[in-house]
């Protein structure tokens, strides 16, 4: 038995995971990506990151998604819908995105909300600013020199995460921002 259910939305590499699993929860990373065969990834400390293929842009899988945990002891949930369609990060291709489809940027935030409400329902119904946010580089300093460079994406992604990209957290439950150990970006 795990100490509980971590959830991860719009997760493809699970890495965020990682130290659930090590420390022994039960994780779920769900993508479209994933192959149609789930793969699951068990680690020393008695968890796992169970990779689940699904689309979460389709509403009624975050419908299925909350029927599926409802009663289960879930402990920690995070999503990363596609922040280019909102996030200053992206804003070179928004011309571009909103000739193919004005509303593009009120599906991309209904998304983000319809993540919230799986783990935090008054979030749903009261957007509000996040909690925190941070650069990628002000963490990299956790992750250790021999695991610097990016398992899926080293050509795209800085050793250590030594870049800057304002990231967002809106969170609950007591969640608190571990301290920054930062590297140079």
């Amino acid at each position: 038995m795990t100490k509980g259910i971590v959830l991860s939305l719009y997760d493809y590499t699970g890495e965020a995971l990682k130290p659930w699993a090590e420390a022994g929860y039960t994780c779920y990373a769900f993508d479209i990506q994933h192959p149609d065969i789930g793969k699951r990834d068990t680690f020393e400390g008695g968890g796992y990151i169970e990779y689940i293929q699904m689309d979460l842009w389709n509403l009624d899988n975050i419908t299925r998604l909350q029927t599926w945990f409802d009663k289960e002891n879930v402990v920690f949930g995070m999503a990363f819908p596609v922040c280019t369609d909102l996030a200053v990060s992206g804003a070179a291709h928004f011309k571009r995105k909103e000739q193919k489809n004005p509303g593009f940027q009120i599906r991309a935030s209904n998304h983000a909300r319809w993540c919230a409400a799986l783990f935090v329902s008054r979030l749903a119904t009261l957007w509000r600013k996040p909690d925190y946010s941070f650069q990628p580089y002000e963490y990299g300093g956790y992750i250790p020199e021999t695991e610097a460079e990016h398992p899926k994406w080293p050509d795209y992604i800085a050793p250590r995460d030594a870049y800057p990209k304002k990231t967002c957290l809106w969170t609950g439950g007591g969640f608190v921002m571990p301290d920054t150990l930062p590297v140079v970006p």
